[in-house]
């Protein structure tokens, strides 16, 4: 019998596969399309905090979303690794330095602000047609909303992905944070909560 975290792991790369083999440059056009869907269907108001990701391997690039994010009043961060356990988000401000978090990614200086976003744009491996997300195994985002939450806070998650990364069930474990939205090529899917 296969364990839940052998399956997520086996789909987790199978996924990642598949986003890997997409062209260079359809990647690029896809996440200018996704930056368009996200800035006429996401709602942000003015000075409302949003988290994205600075985009590795091959991710979808969401800086594109996030500057249509900022023209609609948004205030942007980026996650910054702490340590192997924990991320905070740090504001992106226009000409603050940029230093290296390890991963091939890059995040704000230790010197800019730490905020708590109200609207998470969500990296994931993998997510199924019920919005449940794999992510990519280290549980960073799982422990970040779980310290919102605890916070009183309650962020609106939105998953970014390639529809290629979508598989046909992701196995439920007790820790799995469910994701509302999640935004791909071919526009923003909205899922029902759990009852």
């Amino acid at each position: 019998m296969t364990s839940p975290k052998d399956l997520k792991k086996r789909l987790r790369l199978e996924a990642l596969a598949r986003r890997d083999a997409l062209d260079e440059f359809w990647r690029v056009e896809a996440a200018l399309e996704m930056a368009e869907t996200a800035r006429d269907r996401l709602e942000v108001g003015s000075g409302q905090i949003v988290s994205g990701f600075w985009p590795m391997r091959s991710e979808v690039d969401v800086r594109p979303l996030m500057f249509a994010l900022r023209e609609k009043g948004a205030r942007l961060c980026l996650p910054a690794i702490l340590d192997k356990t924990t991320i905070v988000f740090r504001e992106l401000v226009r000409g603050a330095p940029m230093v290296d978090m390890g991963f091939g990614t890059v995040g704000p200086h230790a010197e800019a602000e730490v905020l708590d976003p109200s609207v998470m744009l969500v990296p994931l491996a993998a997510f199924d047609a019920r919005g449940h997300r794999i992510g990519y195994g280290a549980g960073y985002y799982d422990r970040a909303i779980a310290k919102l939450v605890d916070k009183g806070h309650a962020p609106r998650l939105v998953g970014i992905a390639f529809d290629c990364q979508e598989v046909s069930q992701v196995p439920d474990e007790p820790h799995d944070v469910v994701i509302a939205e999640i935004l791909t090529e071919s526009g923003l899917r909205r899922f029902a909560p759990k009852l």
